[in-house]
């Protein structure tokens, strides 16, 4: 294989790695979106984001996309009045998740397409690399 194709599938590679792991955090996110306070004074599930950076491959002297970290949104957490609930303060609040789910949700729409682009990006090569092999027979 021409060694550009090799080096765009393996940039696409790192885009699938680092989609899938952005994908995996917002399950997560989504999964604990009703997550409250289940004591006086406890915190509730925190959202966590992923952080990309670009990486020099120094075998293959370019660039490709890291998972620099997964971190938590400090963002302030919700607050429910509910003082019937085991995890109200003593003014009768619960505090609830920073997870939105409609931003979960978009985000997981661009982690999507992202990650298809990378496919398709493996899948042209693949074509032209077997294209290029049908040729030099």
């Amino acid at each position: 294989m021409d060694s550009d194709l090799m080096k765009a599938m393996q940039i696409s590679a790192s885009g699938l790695k680092a989609q899938s792991t952005r994908m995996r955090v917002i399950a997560e996110n989504l999964a604990n979106a009703g997550s409250e306070a289940s004591t006086p004074g406890e915190d509730p599930y925190r959202r966590k984001m992923v952080t990309f950076s670009n990486v020099l491959d120094r075998d293959l002297g370019v660039d490709t996309v890291r998972v620099k970290k997964v971190g938590f949104d400090l963002s302030d957490f919700g607050t429910r009045f509910d003082p019937g609930h085991p995890g109200a303060d003593q003014d009768g609040y619960v505090k609830t998740t920073n997870v939105a789910s409609m931003i979960e949700a978009m985000d997981m729409g661009q982690a999507q397409r992202t990650y298809q682009a990378n496919i398709n990006t493996i899948e042209a090569i693949k074509s032209m690399s077997m294209r290029t092999l049908e040729i030099l027979r």
